[in-house]
């Protein structure tokens, strides 16, 4: 973790400020290891202060490495502004206005507090190597619920059962599990129901798990029994833009550009207006987070970066395909870390 915190000092000259201060718990977790519900860091070239109250004192000492720990006893903002000088970043995209205003009421003369959100999602966007390992938990668990057999079920049930899956096998789920099949697979986030699967129909499954705090994102789509002409189609539309995007996922390449490229495969077989979300997104401590692939994206994707990979088409009253990969964007390429096959699978 003191790592992280040197990267962030490095990137403070950039924004001419003197310090950093993080209390976003999720940019705090990644800086630190603190997984409580109160904390605050303090950022700068010779500076890494980390405070909490009395309650996570010990928790504290167990988990925060390479920042020296402060119990704040009384007045949490100002034990916060004691320890502030120069031009301080703030995380505005984080910070209420009330907030920053009681923050500001606290500090000493010639203190500054300046907006610099997003310093710490911006190192948060490439990975180490440990941050990549929940996919194949994922990946388990869908073969898991597959072979259990999806027809006659309730879509509520199968993703109960997954989410259960994934606890017995040492994670959590990273988001509620979405069973779509039949007409609900038009809707890219079903809520898991009371239908009951049928044959014939196809079940967009989508799922992620979450370890040591990192999380997974995938989508499979399998058909129960034998879907029909029509939605093969679709699927194998939706496989070849999907194919089509891995090839072209690379370090430098614009993430609008990368949306186009599927965008371009499902437009020309007749089902642009039924693609209608992003193409991608980035994950790690968050299901959701940067960079963002999609039609307005300003991104350009770099070297480390875990982005989802999920192009999709959505037919309203009648079905929906999606496929997604989780993949480690690379120099001249991309790492696929979701290891189950893309060919559809008919299943009982």
């Amino acid at each position: 973790m003191k790592g992280r915190g040197d990267r962030l000092a490095a990137s403070l000259a950039e924004r001419e400020l003197d310090l950093m201060l993080v209390t976003e718990l999720v940019n705090i977790r990644y800086l630190t290891g603190f997984t409580g519900t109160n904390g605050a860091c303090i950022c700068g070239p010779d500076t890494r202060l980390f405070l909490t109250d009395f309650r996570y004192t010990e928790r504290a000492a167990a988990e925060v490495e390479g920042w020296e720990a402060i119990t704040v006893s009384d007045d949490w903002l100002g034990g916060i502004a004691a320890h502030l000088s120069g031009r301080v970043g703030f995380e505005d995209d984080h910070v209420s206005v009330r907030l920053l205003e009681r923050l500001r009421g606290k500090l000493a003369e010639g203190v500054e507090a300046v907006a610099a959100g997003g310093s710490v999602e911006k190192l948060r966007r490439v990975k180490d190597e440990a941050e990549l390992t929940a996919s194949e938990l994922a990946d388990e668990v869908w073969t898991w619920s597959v072979e259990r057999g999806l027809a006659g079920r309730p879509e509520r049930e199968v993703a109960r059962a997954a989410e259960a899956r994934i606890r017995e096998l040492g994670g959590d789920p990273s988001f509620p599990a979405i069973v779509a099949a039949g007409p609900n697979g038009a809707l890219p986030h079903a809520e898991p129901g009371g239908h009951t699967i049928g044959s014939g129909e196809l079940v967009v499954f989508d799922m992620g798990a979450k370890l040591d705090g990192y999380c997974s994102d995938g989508t499979r789509t399998f058909a129960v029994g034998e879907p029909g002409e029509h939605a093969r189609e679709v699927y194998e539309t939706v496989r070849a833009a999907q194919a089509a995007a891995l090839a072209a996922a690379a370090a430098g390449v614009g993430a609008e550009a990368l949306d186009a490229v599927a965008r371009e495969v499902i437009g020309a077989a007749g089902h642009g207006e039924r693609f209608g979300h992003g193409l991608g997104h980035g994950v790690g401590l968050e299901v959701h987070e940067a960079p963002r692939v999609s039609p307005r994206s300003e991104d350009v994707l770099s070297a480390g970066e875990v982005v989802t990979i999920e192009p999709g088409v959505y037919l309203p009253g009648e079905l929906g395909v999606r496929i997604e990969d989780l993949v480690v964007v690379a120099e001249g390429g991309c790492r696929n870390l979701s290891g189950l096959p893309k060919e559809l699978q008919v299943v009982a």
